[in-house]
C-alpha cells in the first residue's frame, strides 16, 4: 500500500513565511522586554471596560496574554491551519498521492501558503483565535495574542502614545473574547459552521473548470470576479457558499460589534482613538501592488467591507430599537443576521420582532 502524501509542504510554508516576514523590529530594544507585562495589565483593564459597556463577561475567567514575534505567530498559525484543513488535505492527498505531480503540488502549495502567512505576519497586531492551538493543549487555549514587533513598529512610525494604543488594541481583542466565552452557544456554533464548510469541501476538477469559465466571462463583462470574497468564495461550491454566507453574517456582526465597543468602552481613556482608527483604516485602504493583490485574492478586502457593514447594521438597529433590540442578537444562533440582513437591517428587525427565539 502506498502512503498518501500531504498536498501542502508545511515545513516549506513555515520557511517561506518567516523569510517573507523579514526583519523583526525592536526585538533587541529594552522597551520590548516591558511589552508583555504592560499588555497583560492593559488586557485585564480592557476586559473590565468591555464588560461594563456590553454586559458580556467571560465564563472562562480572566484573559491570559502572549506577546509573539512574527516567527512565533507563523508557527502557531501553520499548526492551526494543519489541524483546521486536515479533512480537506486528506481528500486532496488521496487524489494526488499516486501522481508524479504530487511533489510539485506539495512545493507549490507550500510556497503559496507561506507567502500569504509571511505577508500577514507583518500586518497582524492582535489576535483572539479559537482555532490556533490543538485541542489536546488546554494550557494554550483561550489566549489573547499580540504580535509585539508590529505593535511597536506602528507606534514608532506614527508617533502613537504606546499606553493608549495598546489599550485600544486590547479592547478589540477582549471584546471578541467576551463574545465567544460570554455567550455560551456562540463558540460551538461557530466551530460547527467551520466544520460544515470543511465537510463539503471536495476537490473536483470539473468544478475548477466551471469556475475558470465564470472568471473569463466576468472579465469580459468588466466585472471583478474576486469582489465578493476573493479566491475562497470564488472556488466555493453552492453548499459551501451557503455556509460562508452564514459565517460572513456572523463575522460582520462580531467585528462591527468589536469596533463599536472598542470606541465606546475606551472613550474616557483613549483620547487618541479616532486618530488610531483613521491611521489603521488608511493603512488597509492604501495597499498597493502585491499587498493589494494579496488582500483581494485571499478575501481580506471583501471582509473589511463586510465589517464596515456590520458596524452600520448595529448603529441602524440601535437607532430603531435601542440597545435592547440589539441584545436580542445574542439570544440564539437563530437570531444572528445573514449577510442580506447585515446589508438591510430592517429585514432582521422584522424577522426577530415577528418570530419567537428558538432554543439552541
Amino acid at each position: 500500500m502506498v502512503a498518501t502524501v500531504e498536498p501542502v509542504d508545511w515545513r516549506l510554508a513555515e520557511r517561506v513565511a518567516k523569510k517573507v516576514g523579514g526583519h523583526e523590529p525592536f526585538l533587541d530594544s529594552y522597551h520590548y522586554r516591558n511589552l508583555a507585562p504592560e499588555l497583560a495589565e492593559l488586557t485585564a483593564q480592557a476586559e473590565e471596560l468591555v464588560a461594563a459597556e456590553t454586559g458580556l463577561k467571560s465564563m472562562s475567567g480572566t484573559a491570559r496574554t502572549q506577546v509573539a514575534t512574527r516567527a512565533q505567530w507563523v508557527d502557531a498559525n501553520v499548526a492551526s491551519f494543519q489541524r483546521l484543513l486536515r479533512p480537506v488535505t486528506k481528500k486532496m492527498a488521496e487524489r494526488v498521492s499516486y501522481s508524479w505531480l504530487a511533489p510539485v503540488t506539495q512545493r507549490v502549495s507550500g510556497t503559496e501558503m507561506g507567502a500569504v502567512l509571511g505577508w500577514m505576519s507583518t500586518r497582524v497586531l492582535g489576535q483572539y483565535d479559537l482555532l490556533i492551538i490543538e485541542d489536546d493543549r488546554p494550557e494554550d487555549q483561550d489566549m489573547v495574542y499580540y504580535v509585539g514587533p508590529n505593535v511597536m513598529a506602528l507606534e514608532h512610525k506614527h508617533g502613537f502614545d504606546p499606553h493608549q494604543f495598546r489599550l485600544w488594541l486590547a479592547l478589540h481583542e477582549t471584546t471578541h473574547r467576551a463574545q465567544f466565552t460570554g455567550i455560551k452557544w456562540l463558540r460551538p456554533y461557530f466551530l460547527s459552521l467551520v466544520q460544515d464548510a470543511l465537510d463539503t469541501a471536495e476537490p473536483d476538477l470539473e468544478h475548477f473548470k466551471f469556475v475558470a469559465k465564470q472568471v473569463i466571462e466576468a472579465r469580459r463583462r468588466r466585472e471583478d470576479p474576486l469582489a465578493d470574497g476573493g479566491l475562497p468564495a470564488l472556488l466555493a461550491t453552492p453548499e459551501q457558499k451557503a455556509v460562508l454566507d452564514r459565517i460572513g453574517g456572523m463575522m460582520s456582526l462580531l467585528e462591527g460589534h468589536g469596533d463599536i465597543t472598542m470606541d465606546r468602552a475606551g472613550a474616557a481613556h483613549i483620547p487618541d482613538a479616532s486618530r488610531f482608527a483613521r491611521v489603521l483604516r488608511h493603512r488597509r485602504n492604501s495597499a498597493k501592488g502585491v499587498s493589494k493583490l494579496v488582500q483581494r485574492v485571499i478575501g481580506i478586502e471583501a471582509k473589511l467591507n463586510q465589517y464596515a457593514a456590520g458596524e452600520a447594521f448595529i448603529e441602524t438597529v440601535e437607532t430603531r430599537g435601542g440597545p435592547e433590540l440589539l441584545d436580542r442578537v445574542w439570544e440564539s444562533s437563530e437570531r444572528l443576521p445573514t449577510m442580506a440582513e447585515i446589508r438591510s437591517p430592517q429585514q432582521w428587525i422584522d424577522r426577530v420582532n415577528g418570530t419567537p427565539a428558538l432554543a439552541v
